[in-house]
Protein backbone atom coordinates (compact mmCIF):
# COMPACT_ATOMS: atom_id res chain seq x y z
CA UNK A 1 0.00 0.00 0.00
CA UNK A 2 1.26 3.54 -0.97
CA UNK A 3 0.98 5.53 2.32
CA UNK A 4 2.02 8.59 0.54
CA UNK A 5 0.22 8.35 -2.57
CA UNK A 6 -3.19 10.19 -0.94
CA UNK A 7 -1.36 13.28 0.01
CA UNK A 8 0.31 14.00 -3.67
CA UNK A 9 -3.54 12.90 -5.61
CA UNK A 10 -3.93 16.72 -7.33
CA UNK A 11 -7.57 15.65 -7.08
CA UNK A 12 -7.01 15.32 -2.68
CA UNK A 13 -5.91 19.05 -3.49
CA UNK A 14 -8.56 20.91 -5.39
CA UNK A 15 -11.69 19.02 -4.79
CA UNK A 16 -14.62 19.99 -2.45
CA UNK A 17 -13.68 19.35 1.08
CA UNK A 18 -10.06 19.03 -0.21
CA UNK A 19 -6.76 20.10 1.24
CA UNK A 20 -6.81 23.67 0.41
CA UNK A 21 -10.18 24.33 2.15
CA UNK A 22 -9.57 21.90 5.00
CA UNK A 23 -5.82 23.91 5.45
CA UNK A 24 -8.09 27.80 5.29
CA UNK A 25 -10.67 26.45 8.01
CA UNK A 26 -7.48 25.17 9.98
CA UNK A 27 -5.80 28.47 10.00
CA UNK A 28 -8.73 30.48 10.19
CA UNK A 29 -9.72 28.41 13.84
CA UNK A 30 -6.21 29.10 14.70
CA UNK A 31 -6.61 32.64 14.10
CA UNK A 32 -9.48 33.34 15.91
CA UNK A 33 -8.35 31.38 18.67
CA UNK A 34 -4.72 33.24 18.77
CA UNK A 35 -6.57 36.34 18.51
CA UNK A 36 -9.17 35.97 22.05
CA UNK A 37 -5.88 34.66 23.58
CA UNK A 38 -3.66 37.25 23.05
CA UNK A 39 -6.76 39.73 23.98
CA UNK A 40 -7.20 37.71 27.20
CA UNK A 41 -3.71 36.73 28.12
CA UNK A 42 -1.03 39.99 27.41
CA UNK A 43 -3.15 42.74 28.99
CA UNK A 44 -3.27 40.62 32.01
CA UNK A 45 0.33 38.90 32.21
CA UNK A 46 1.57 42.08 31.16
CA UNK A 47 -0.40 44.25 34.46
CA UNK A 48 0.75 41.31 36.85
CA UNK A 49 4.26 41.33 35.88
CA UNK A 50 4.43 45.16 36.24
CA UNK A 51 2.34 45.70 39.53
CA UNK A 52 4.22 41.95 41.00
CA UNK A 53 0.84 41.69 42.34
CA UNK A 54 -1.08 38.13 41.51
CA UNK A 55 2.23 36.14 40.35
CA UNK A 56 0.69 32.71 42.12
CA UNK A 57 -2.30 33.37 40.11
CA UNK A 58 -0.49 32.96 37.02
CA UNK A 59 1.31 30.13 37.87
CA UNK A 60 -1.67 28.45 40.01
CA UNK A 61 -3.62 29.10 36.71
CA UNK A 62 -1.01 28.38 34.24
CA UNK A 63 -0.31 24.76 35.82
CA UNK A 64 -4.39 24.13 35.98
CA UNK A 65 -5.42 25.33 32.62
CA UNK A 66 -2.54 22.82 30.81
CA UNK A 67 -3.47 20.07 32.95
CA UNK A 68 -6.95 20.04 31.43
CA UNK A 69 -7.81 17.47 28.73
CA UNK A 70 -8.65 18.95 25.54
CA UNK A 71 -10.43 16.54 24.13
CA UNK A 72 -13.01 15.93 27.50
CA UNK A 73 -13.38 19.33 27.66
CA UNK A 74 -14.23 19.91 24.24
CA UNK A 75 -16.91 16.96 24.89
CA UNK A 76 -18.51 18.61 28.39
CA UNK A 77 -18.61 22.24 26.14
CA UNK A 78 -20.31 20.51 23.55
CA UNK A 79 -23.18 18.57 25.80
CA UNK A 80 -23.66 21.92 27.53
CA UNK A 81 -23.53 24.44 24.24
CA UNK A 82 -24.01 22.42 21.37
CA UNK A 83 -22.96 21.09 18.08
CA UNK A 84 -21.10 24.55 16.51
CA UNK A 85 -17.78 26.37 16.48
CA UNK A 86 -18.18 28.17 20.16
CA UNK A 87 -17.62 24.69 22.17
CA UNK A 88 -14.47 23.96 19.72
CA UNK A 89 -13.14 27.72 20.22
CA UNK A 90 -13.70 27.95 24.31
CA UNK A 91 -11.12 24.47 24.12
CA UNK A 92 -8.49 25.90 22.08
CA UNK A 93 -8.89 29.02 23.74
CA UNK A 94 -8.52 27.56 27.14
CA UNK A 95 -5.48 25.97 25.76
CA UNK A 96 -3.66 28.54 24.33
CA UNK A 97 -3.68 31.24 26.77
CA UNK A 98 -1.22 29.60 29.41
CA UNK A 99 2.07 30.35 27.29
CA UNK A 100 1.30 33.90 26.66
CA UNK A 101 0.57 34.45 29.86
CA UNK A 102 3.06 32.91 31.52
CA UNK A 103 5.39 34.74 28.86
CA UNK A 104 4.20 37.32 29.36
CA UNK A 105 4.64 38.10 32.85
CA UNK A 106 7.93 36.03 33.09
CA UNK A 107 9.07 38.89 30.33
CA UNK A 108 7.79 42.32 32.64
CA UNK A 109 8.58 40.80 35.63
CA UNK A 110 12.42 40.02 34.65
CA UNK A 111 12.90 43.01 33.34
CA UNK A 112 16.42 44.31 34.96
CA UNK A 113 15.55 46.65 38.14
CA UNK A 114 18.41 49.04 36.68
CA UNK A 115 16.35 49.85 33.43
CA UNK A 116 13.32 49.91 35.36
CA UNK A 117 14.77 52.31 37.84
CA UNK A 118 16.49 54.76 35.38
CA UNK A 119 13.11 55.00 33.42
CA UNK A 120 11.62 56.08 36.56
CA UNK A 121 14.43 58.64 37.53
CA UNK A 122 13.75 59.99 34.17
CA UNK A 123 10.21 60.94 34.95
CA UNK A 124 8.00 58.16 33.29
CA UNK A 125 5.22 56.92 34.99
CA UNK A 126 3.97 53.37 35.50
CA UNK A 127 2.50 53.30 32.30
CA UNK A 128 5.40 55.01 30.35
CA UNK A 129 7.56 52.23 32.64
CA UNK A 130 5.46 49.87 31.16
CA UNK A 131 4.70 50.13 27.14
CA UNK A 132 7.97 52.24 26.71
CA UNK A 133 10.55 49.84 28.58
CA UNK A 134 9.42 46.45 30.28
CA UNK A 135 7.32 45.46 27.30
CA UNK A 136 9.85 46.23 24.64
CA UNK A 137 12.58 44.57 26.71
CA UNK A 138 9.97 41.61 27.47
CA UNK A 139 9.39 40.55 24.21
CA UNK A 140 11.72 37.67 23.27
CA UNK A 141 9.48 36.07 26.13
CA UNK A 142 6.06 37.28 25.10
CA UNK A 143 7.03 36.32 21.97
CA UNK A 144 8.31 32.84 22.62
CA UNK A 145 5.01 32.31 24.40
CA UNK A 146 3.15 32.91 21.40
CA UNK A 147 5.02 30.41 19.31
CA UNK A 148 4.29 27.85 21.81
CA UNK A 149 0.81 28.61 22.04
CA UNK A 150 0.22 28.44 18.47
CA UNK A 151 2.45 25.25 17.67
CA UNK A 152 -0.13 23.32 21.04
CA UNK A 153 -3.46 25.01 18.91
CA UNK A 154 -2.62 24.03 15.59
CA UNK A 155 -1.64 20.55 16.30
CA UNK A 156 -5.00 20.47 18.83
CA UNK A 157 -7.57 22.22 16.14
CA UNK A 158 -7.74 18.85 14.64
CA UNK A 159 -10.40 18.07 18.02
CA UNK A 160 -13.02 20.95 15.55
CA UNK A 161 -13.65 17.44 13.40
CA UNK A 162 -14.98 15.19 16.00
CA UNK A 163 -17.98 17.91 16.11
CA UNK A 164 -18.54 17.50 12.80
CA UNK A 165 -16.42 20.91 12.07
CA UNK A 166 -13.88 21.26 9.56
CA UNK A 167 -9.93 22.06 9.41
CA UNK A 168 -7.04 18.86 8.84
CA UNK A 169 -8.09 17.35 11.17
CA UNK A 170 -11.31 15.74 9.09
CA UNK A 171 -8.82 13.71 7.14
CA UNK A 172 -7.50 11.90 10.45
CA UNK A 173 -11.24 11.31 11.89
CA UNK A 174 -12.50 10.30 8.19
CA UNK A 175 -9.47 8.12 7.41
CA UNK A 176 -10.05 6.14 10.51
CA UNK A 177 -14.12 5.93 9.92
CA UNK A 178 -13.59 4.00 7.08
CA UNK A 179 -9.66 2.77 7.80
CA UNK A 180 -8.57 5.05 5.09
CA UNK A 181 -4.62 5.27 6.51
CA UNK A 182 -2.94 6.96 3.68
CA UNK A 183 -5.32 9.84 4.24
CA UNK A 184 -5.42 9.56 8.03
CA UNK A 185 -1.02 10.22 7.18
CA UNK A 186 -1.49 12.91 5.15
CA UNK A 187 -3.38 14.49 7.14
CA UNK A 188 -1.20 14.04 9.93
CA UNK A 189 2.09 15.28 8.12
CA UNK A 190 -0.08 18.40 6.59
CA UNK A 191 -0.84 19.17 10.26
CA UNK A 192 2.78 18.72 11.15
CA UNK A 193 4.37 20.66 8.26
CA UNK A 194 1.46 23.63 9.04
CA UNK A 195 3.03 23.81 12.36
CA UNK A 196 6.73 24.04 11.98
CA UNK A 197 6.04 26.48 8.80
CA UNK A 198 4.11 28.62 11.54
CA UNK A 199 7.24 28.54 13.88
CA UNK A 200 9.68 29.57 11.07
CA UNK A 201 7.40 32.69 10.29
CA UNK A 202 7.12 33.27 13.94
CA UNK A 203 10.98 33.21 14.40
CA UNK A 204 11.48 35.21 11.95
CA UNK A 205 9.34 37.71 12.76
CA UNK A 206 10.77 37.82 16.38
CA UNK A 207 14.23 38.54 14.95
CA UNK A 208 12.54 41.70 13.18
CA UNK A 209 10.50 42.35 16.40
CA UNK A 210 13.22 41.83 18.62
CA UNK A 211 16.42 44.34 18.88
CA UNK A 212 19.20 42.51 18.36
CA UNK A 213 20.74 43.67 21.42
CA UNK A 214 17.93 41.67 23.79
CA UNK A 215 18.45 38.61 21.26
CA UNK A 216 22.58 38.73 22.13
CA UNK A 217 22.03 39.54 25.45
CA UNK A 218 21.83 36.98 28.42
CA UNK A 219 18.44 37.43 30.56
CA UNK A 220 18.95 39.15 33.80
CA UNK A 221 16.02 39.71 36.56
CA UNK A 222 14.84 41.97 38.77
CA UNK A 223 17.99 42.03 41.68
CA UNK A 224 18.35 42.48 45.44
CA UNK A 225 18.82 45.93 46.14
CA UNK A 226 22.38 46.11 49.07
CA UNK A 227 20.78 47.39 52.25
CA UNK A 228 23.37 50.57 53.41
CA UNK A 229 25.13 49.75 56.56
CA UNK A 230 23.45 52.29 58.96
CA UNK A 231 26.56 52.39 61.19
CA UNK A 232 29.91 54.76 60.93
CA UNK A 233 32.51 53.68 58.75
CA UNK A 234 34.74 52.91 61.57
CA UNK A 235 32.31 51.01 63.43
CA UNK A 236 31.48 48.87 60.22
CA UNK A 237 35.32 48.64 59.90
Amino acid sequence: MNYFGWLFDPTNWTEQGGVFQRLMEHIGYTAITMAIALVLAVPLGAWIGHTGRGGFLVVGLANGLRALPTLGLLVLLVGAIGIGLIGPLIALVILAVPPILAGTYAGVRNVDSAVVDAARGMGMRGRDVLFRVELPNALPLVVGGIRSSVLQVISTATIAAYVALGGLGRFIVDGLAVRDFPQMIGGSILVAALAIACDLLLAALQKVLVSPGLQAAPARGRRLRAVPDPRPASQAA
